[in-house]
């Protein structure tokens, strides 16, 4: 692949960009939503707003235009997941024949219920499909630290000419076959995050998070088999991997809002002082909704989803979660 697009210009798509450079020398365009985001990327050659101190390869060529795009041989779709079907929209006219799209969006769609795969299926029919999931701060991966992810694709020859692309010494990809399982792992790592942050925000001490993230587990297990996703993905990068980062890590986006909340301060102060988009936010309240359709319980999910649309204190949701019905491990919820 001699020219590859990246779809959103925050951290994670400005450090994917990075990390495509390392691994080749393809051409990398970086569509940014807005022309001045774009034009001062090109002035500067760094990311000001996003990653400030990583400076980018003058080959990454950002672009606000839709059909920069067209030529691509693969576009990585990094856009938050709320505003992806809408971004596939205005791309869509431009999308280049045979490009595979590449979600690397973690999330549910909260008017829909959709997966993000649901969401590209509906934009770009009959386009080939990837997810790229997994452990990774867009900081470590722009600075070329050691990274492992999940690449999952249906298309093997896809997903190997993917892995060819993308993959290098510092970033490290992992084929798979199942896109459900990395989307799970990941869109619901996120609402867990935000539960791990109220547990550190509040000082309920380790032993709380410990439980709180094999609890979480065992929701993603719950929802993957409903939805058909295989359990070794679930227990890999995209699940297992994915979860251990964001609910030990403050530099998660969404376990830092969830240590705000914890702390006491209220979710509208916390998102009007963010320039980046905490995923866990919207996709709770989707996330628990898709449960429910399901016919499977998620409690700490749950929780978190009544915390963001204001139904519950953060006191409340502990005290809910704390006096549940002792029960088997192995129970079902």
């Amino acid at each position: 692949m001699r020219r590859l697009a990246v779809v959103g210009s925050g951290a994670w798509g400005t450090a994917l960009a990075v990390a495509l450079r390392r691994a080749s020398d393809a051409a990398v365009v970086l569509w940014a939503h807005r022309p001045e985001v774009a034009a001062r990327i090109n002035a500067e050659h760094c990311n000001p707003d996003y990653l400030p101190d990583c400076p980018l390869d003058p080959a990454i060529r950002a672009d606000s235009a839709p059909a920069a795009i067209a030529g691509a041989e693969a576009v990585l779709l990094v856009v938050p997941a709320q505003f992806l079907r809408g971004v596939l929209e205005r791309l869509a006219p431009h999308w280049p024949d045979g490009a595979p799209a590449v979600i690397c969006a973690k999330g549910i769609e909260q008017d829909s219920g959709a997966l993000m795969t649901d969401v590209v299926a509906d934009a770009l029919p009959g386009v080939t499909q990837a997810v790229l999931s997994g452990p990774t701060f867009a900081r470590e991966v722009a600075a070329g630290l050691p990274t492992a992810v999940t690449l999952a694709c249906t298309d093997a020859d896809t997903g190997h000419r993917l892995i060819a692309a993308i993959g290098s010494r510092a970033f490290r990809p992992y084929l798979s076959d199942d896109l459900i399982g990395a989307e799970i792992g990941g869109a619901t790592k996120n609402v867990l995050a935000i539960a791990c942050g109220i547990v550190v925000g509040r000082q309920l001490g380790d032993n709380a998070r410990a439980a709180l993230i094999t609890r979480g587990l065992a929701e993603i297990a719950r929802l993957g088999a409903a939805k058909g996703a295989s359990p070794a993905t679930l227990m890999g990068l995209a699940g297992l991997g994915d979860l251990t980062l964001t609910c030990n890590g403050p530099q998660s986006r969404n376990m830092s809002l969830g240590m705000a909340l914890g702390e006491g301060r209220a979710l509208a102060d916390i998102l009007a002082g963010r320039r980046s988009v905490a995923e866990g936010v919207a996709s709770a309240p989707a996330l628990v909704a898709l449960a429910g359709r399901l016919g499977i319980e998620m409690p700490i999910c749950a929780a978190v989803a009544g915390i963001v649309d204001g139904r519950l204190s953060v006191d409340e949701a502990i005290e809910g979660l704390l006096t549940r019905p002792l029960r088997s491990e192995s129970d079902e919820c």
